[in-house]
């Protein structure tokens, strides 16, 4: 089965989870296993991706998922570029299809790109060959994001299947949220989200999904508790009072942390806004995984681009 599954991945864009199978998940999640230990050791490199080359095309601002990806380009021996859309021929009024004919027809095998329009991804794994990484596109959709997740939550539980994961914040504008959805679903978690109802979707297209007017009734026994960025640049919209009124009724902090499992786990996409969805105690306190995250990542992304460019599972 597993045979069948690798031969699936090789050449595969990831653009959505929507796309993927539990298998196929179940196997991203056990080749990052593997990438995981060559992060730890004291030269990380293999020559997995030799020969191989990768673009990362990123039209929006990141510092998480563009330097995970740069490194997981490297650490496998791929021949990596980084493309500043700010200092291209993007500025000159050059279209997405003219860019991406351009990258291709320099020979290139992969192309991790974000950008602000949903369906971005999409579109390009449609008009041009190399394997497309949606890196995230707009509010739609952050496939990879979502897989370092479910592998922080397994690495940390040791299952997915059965668990109450609660998510906090910004469901409305945030791809994370819905990618972590899908991903969970597939995998047999329940889901519980909370949040203001001017940041809740009006309509929410997932069975199994339990929407909560309040954040202590979703989190209440929750083993996993995701935090959403609560985005600032999107809030001119007036879509709640203040910051100190979200903190106050929404705020992730050490009194509601005790509503939740013992154990519980904190995650948070990141960049953080301390003091407002999250507080400085939770966010480095023994529950976080934030850091985890953030090497989880490189492993997650490590297994992304072996599976698509090569079709084998990495074995040490």
């Amino acid at each position: 089965m597993e045979k069948n599954l690798t031969a699936t991945l090789g050449g595969k864009s990831i653009t959505k989870l929507e796309n993927f199978s539990a298998e196929e998940i179940r196997l991203v999640l056990d080749t990052a296993k593997e990438m995981k230990k060559i992060i730890q050791r004291d030269i990380k490199k293999v020559p997995t991706l030799r020969g191989k080359s990768i673009v990362n095309l990123f039209f929006e601002p990141s510092t998480r998922t563009r330097t995970s990806f740069e490194l997981a380009g490297k650490y496998l021996s791929a021949d990596v570029v980084s493309i500043n859309t700010s200092s291209s021929s993007v500025v000159k009024g050059e279209s997405l299809r003219d860019t991406l004919y351009t990258i291709e027809a320099m020979g290139v095998d992969a192309i991790v790109m974000r950008h602000k329009a949903e369906g971005a991804a999409d579109f390009a794994a449609k008009v041009v060959k190399p394997v497309i990484i949606n890196a995230g596109d707009g509010a739609h959709a952050h496939p990879s994001q979502a897989l370092l997740d479910l592998f922080t939550i397994e690495q940390a539980k040791d299952q997915i299947d059965g668990l109450k994961i609660a998510i906090v914040g910004d469901i409305l504008h945030s791809r994370v949220a819905r990618s972590d959805i899908v991903g969970m679903l597939k995998l047999g978690a329940e889901i519980h989200i909370a949040g203001p109802k001017t940041l809740l979707p009006r309509f929410l297209d997932f069975d199994g999904v339990k929407i909560h007017e309040r954040v202590e009734d979703a989190i209440e026994n929750a083993d996993v508790i995701n935090v959403l960025r609560i985005q600032l640049e999107r809030q001119q919209a007036g879509l709640f009072p203040s910051m100190r009124e979200y903190a106050r009724i929404f705020g992730i902090n050490d009194e509601r942390l005790k509503l939740a499992k013992d154990d519980v786990l904190i995650l948070h996409p990141g960049p953080q806004n301390k003091g407002l969805e999250i507080s400085t105690s939770v966010a480095y306190g023994n529950h976080s995984a934030i850091r985890d995250q953030v090497q989880n990542g490189v492993a997650i992304r490590m297994a992304l681009l072996t599976l698509t460019l090569t079709g084998k599972k990495q074995n040490n």
